[in-house]
């Protein structure tokens, strides 16, 4: 089985930037979109083949999550126990197996002005894992807007403490992994450097290879040895983002 995420940073503009080329190639079984900054009905993409779910943000051009998928799932829900929808940051799909949760992790923001919203979304995602973990197994995935660890990005030092690599939110994303949960990509790869997945459009950061790693797959503890691979496709283009992969046996 192969999964893919994607934060494609408004999807009607990186359907303009090769994203059906990508998509056609991947052939995932479950491919999963953040940042889609749409309403219902924008997007001209219709995969065939696949059920297509959207959440949208009320607020236009801004958030937004997606998934299409090959199987029907047995249910699809959106939020977090009814809770952030009003801005279509998260929605979980139930197959017969597991659970897959596709999400948006609010950012902090400069000056840390949302850490407190932030805080809360995580506390409440977390529990939410936790309560869905106890039925079956867990994939969550997304643009988390987390550099977990200082190997996590490229220039550490002077981001310490800013959005996305402060104390508060490092110290969310250790919490979540201590309560049963794996981040694939640095269990599989624990020394890997230069694995990114968001550069900066400025100071031509991708060119540079000066980014951070924040779009994850995470499972539960259990569902670790069924992973075969956790791939960051740093070549595709036409977001900030880069798609990132699981591949399950």
């Amino acid at each position: 089985m192969k999964l893919i995420s994607w934060n494609v940073n408004g999807f009607r503009a990186c359907l303009k930037k090769g994203f059906e080329d990508f998509f056609k190639e991947a052939d995932a079984d479950i491919f999963c979109l953040q940042e889609t900054k749409m309403q219902p009905g924008q997007a001209d993409f219709e995969p065939e083949g696949y059920k297509a779910y959207y959440s949208s943000a009320e607020k236009k051009g801004y958030s937004g999550t997606a998934v299409f998928s090959k199987a029907e799932p047995l249910s699809v829900t959106y939020g977090i126990d009814g809770k952030y929808n009003d801005e279509g940051r998260v929605i979980t799909c139930e197959y017969d197996s597991f659970f897959f949760v596709c999400c948006y992790v609010p950012n902090a923001q400069e000056e840390l002005r949302r850490l407190d919203y932030r805080m809360a979304f995580e506390d409440d995602m977390r529990e939410y894992l936790v309560s869905l973990d106890k039925k079956k197994p867990v994939i969550y995935t997304g643009d988390l807007n987390v550099a977990h660890e200082e190997i996590d990005l490229k220039n550490p030092k002077p981001n310490m403490g800013k959005a996305g690599f402060s104390d508060e939110e490092r110290g969310k994303m250790t919490e979540l992994l201590s309560a049963g949960f794996s981040d694939t990509f640095r269990k599989l790869y624990p020394d890997k450097t230069g694995a990114y997945s968001w550069w900066s459009y400025r100071f031509n950061a991708r060119a540079n290879n000066a980014g951070w790693r924040i779009d994850y797959f995470i499972v539960s503890d259990r569902l670790m040895d069924k992973v075969k691979d956790s791939v960051i496709y740093a070549a595709v283009e036409g977001s900030d983002h880069c798609p990132v992969g699981l591949v399950l046996g």
